[in-house]
Formats: structure tokens, sequence, C-alpha cells
């Protein structure tokens, strides 16, 4: 924040300035840390819970991922990034190389670990040499945009999909259609929305928010809605399955390091860091350092740190099972559009996923298996939208055809990388034709 940082004091000049500047640090930790609004930030914490929760359930039952090494790593994860960047940047699973082990079920964990580290080694280079700042610049904000709508409108569709069918996240496939009522049911789903919207609405601007906050003081109070639906997901999937209290240990899960053979990591990279490099770089770099300025003007969130600290993180956590993470533009606008404000706000979300880790271990997928998926589709179709919402800003109609085109590319492609070639590509001809007709216009008047 603005006014935190290095304290300068004439005392500190020749001699003590090394103590000035670890109390500085040690008050710009203090304020990325602080909350907001203690309601707001943990309710802000539940936002990325519906991308989360269904990626990493998915690969635990198909692929036998070990959920309590990623709780426990991807918590100290998460607050690492809260104390560092002090806005809730968000800890993700690379979703390519999620659904590369859904669809092919020779892609076992060593391939995924073997991904991950190859995709993260790829990244933490271009931190490390300040490529990634180039790429940065290099990308036009149109581009940018069309990346977060296609990925926003994906989260969206995928949401829809979550409240409409029963989903065997085990296979990653849509069942029938979900049946009204039940402890599962599309009623349920359908309130969770309506209720979303009651407490937030569409996401007011600024100015809209501040006169209407006291208003909704007086008469609802801050209801943290984002945590209400988790904590009554939670009671429900113990009443679908009273027994799997029972079945919980004590524990931390045992770690062990994975065995990557060469095959292994020939796989992970033609079948899962190909396909998520691009992604990585585009959404979990780019796109999140222009949506964090956008949301928090006062932030310069460099590309080079983001990549650098994703790329590490995974160096670390892929060796031993922990699921390949990254940081989403889509996890940052959940977490905004429920009132995360603060490193405080993923800080928090950290020390549950370290404690469930430590305490519970892998025993807690015996619980949150029979989490409601509808409610998971409720939180998820919240931060499509909010994330979609944030492409509004295209000002001419080249910039908007640029995005649209993009947006379009990537959702029938299912592929960013294809949008974003096709995006540039296009931004690159408008561009040509706009000089052409500048210097035909420039020539005219001369010739007059």
């Amino acid at each position: 924040m603005a006014g935190v940082g290095v304290v300068v004091d004439p005392e500190a000049v020749g001699g003590g300035g090394d103590g000035r500047m670890k109390e500085g640090l040690a008050r710009r930790a203090v304020e990325n840390l602080r909350f907001r609004s203690v309601w707001g930030e943990v309710n802000g914490a539940m936002g990325d819970l519906g991308t989360y929760i269904p990626i990493v359930l998915s690969l635990a039952l198909s692929r036998q991922l070990d959920l309590g090494t990623t709780l426990v790593f991807t918590g100290i994860y998460n607050a690492i990034t809260g104390l560092l960047y002090g806005v809730p940047m968000p800890v993700q699973p690379m979703k390519s190389i999620a659904a590369a082990a859904l669809a092919d079920p020779s892609f076992a964990i060593p391939e995924i670990m073997a991904a991950g580290i190859l995709t993260a080694s790829f990244v933490l280079f271009l931190g490390l040499t300040r490529l990634m700042d180039l790429v940065y610049r290099f990308v036009p904000l149109s581009v940018v945009r069309g990346i977060q709508l296609a990925q926003g409108l994906n989260f969206a569709m995928a949401a829809v999909k979550y409240i409409r069918y029963e989903q065997d996240l085990g296979k990653g496939k849509s069942l029938g259609r979900r049946p009204w009522v039940g402890l599962d049911g599309l009623v349920l789903a359908i309130a969770a929305v309506c209720f979303i919207v009651l407490v937030n609405g569409a996401g007011e601007e600024q100015e809209q928010r501040q006169q209407q906050q006291q208003w909704w003081r007086r008469r609802l109070g801050s209801v943290p809605s984002a945590v209400v639906v988790f904590v009554v997901g939670v009671a429900f999937a113990v009443a679908r399955h009273p027994a799997a209290v029972r079945e919980l240990r004590a524990g931390p899960s045992r770690m062990r390091v994975v065995h990557i053979s060469r095959e292994a990591w020939k796989q992970g990279f033609i079948k899962g860091a190909l396909p998520q490099i691009p992604l990585s770089v585009l959404n979990s770099v780019v796109a999140v350092c222009k949506l964090t300025r956008d949301l928090f003007p006062e932030r310069k969130e460099s590309p080079t740190s983001v990549s650098v600290t994703m790329g590490a993180m995974n160096l670390v956590g892929c060796w031993f099972g922990a699921m390949p993470c990254c940081h989403g533009a889509g996890g940052l606008a959940g977490q905004y559009k429920f009132g995360g404000r603060s490193g405080g706000c993923v800080a928090a979300l950290g020390v549950l996923k370290l404690a469930l880790g430590l305490l519970l271990g892998g025993s807690m997928l015996r619980v949150l298996v029979q989490f409601p998926v509808g409610l998971l589709g409720a939180l998820l179709l919240f931060a499509g939208v909010e994330l979609a919402a944030a492409a509004r800003d295209m000002s001419t109609r080249a910039e908007a055809f640029v995005m649209l085109l993009c947006t379009a590319v990537s959702l029938v492609g299912s592929s960013a990388a294809l949008g974003f070639l096709c995006g540039m590509l296009a931004h690159a001809l408008l561009y040509l034709r706009a000089c052409a007709l500048r210097e035909r216009i420039v020539s005219s008047q001369t010739d007059l």
C-alpha cells in the first residue's frame, strides 16, 4: 500500500540502516496480511473453492492424487503469496494438466508431476531472465481481455453444468439431470445462486457500493455469503454420508518423493506441459497482473515476481506429489467478488488448508467427495462472471473485435494459445490497416 515500505530516517544514515529496512519490511508484511474487513476477507477466501475443490477431488479419485499432501503445500503457497503480494492472489490447480490427466488413464501421478515441474521451470526461466516483462508489455490489452473473457465464460459454462447435471468427478463426466430436490438437488443450487445475488448483487461500481453499504449493513449485516454456502455444503456432505466422519483419521499423509521415469518426463512434456505453458503465461501471469492493476490500482505487481513465485513453489511441491498450481485471473476475480481485498484473505485460506492437511491428511477425501457439486457450481458461476466482466472496458470497435475473436477461437478451439495467436494476428493486421489509412489521408492532404 502507499506509504508502506522502507522507512527512511536521518538517524539510519551511517548506521542502523539494516534495522530500519527490516522494520520497514516487517511493517509491509503486517500491512499485506491485515484484514480490511474480517467477514469480507474470510468470505473472499471461499471465492475460489468452486475451481479448486472439483479439480483436486477429481484427480484424488481418478489418479490417486494425495489430498493431504496437496492441502499442505497449497496452504503454504497461499500463505506465502498473501504475505508477498498483499492482494487475494489465488493458488489454483493447473487446468490443462488436470484435463490431460482426467482424459488419459495412462497419465498418472509421475506424468502429472513431470508436467508441473517442466511448466514451472519454463515460467521461472522467463521470470529470472525478465523475459516475462517483455511478454507483458508486448501483449495488447484487447488480447488479454479476450483470454480473460474466454476463461470467465469457460468457468460460467462449467458452473451451469455442475448445477444442471450430476457429476462423476472421478471420471470428469456429467451424468443425468440433477434431481430437483435432495441434499444435492437443483433447488439447493438455485437457492444458493439467488442467495449470493441477494447479498452480493451484481458487483456494483465503487461509488454505488459505498452508497449502499450502510443500507445493507443496517438490513442484512455483513453476511458472508460464500462462507454460508460452504458451511451448508459441509453440513450436507456429512448428512449424505454420516459414516465418513467416523472414517476420518488424525495425522498428515506420509510424504514421499515421486519417482519420475524417462517416459514419464516425455509424456508429461508432450501431453501436459506443452498445452499448459501458454495458459500459465497468459492467464496465470499476464492476465492476473493486468487484473490486479484493474482491481488494485495502487498495486503494481511485477510479471517477473509472479512468474518466479509460481515457478518456485511447483519446483518444490511437485516432487512430493502435490498438485501443480498456478496463479489465475479467475481465482482473483472470484475472491475479489466475495470480498477479498488483502493478502490476509488467501493467507487465512492457506492456514485452513494447512491445518486440515496436517490434522486429517488424505482422510478428508471421504467427506469432501460428498460435498454438493451444485453448491460448488454456484461459487464457480460468480467467479466466472466476475472475470468475464473485466472485459467490459474495451473502448473502440477494433479492440472489441480483437477481444471477441480471441475469445471465440479460445472457446471453440479449447486452446488459449490458439486464441492468443489469432488475437495477435488480428491486432497486427488492424494496426497495419490503420497506418495505411493514415498515410493515405496525409498524402491526400499534401496533394491538396
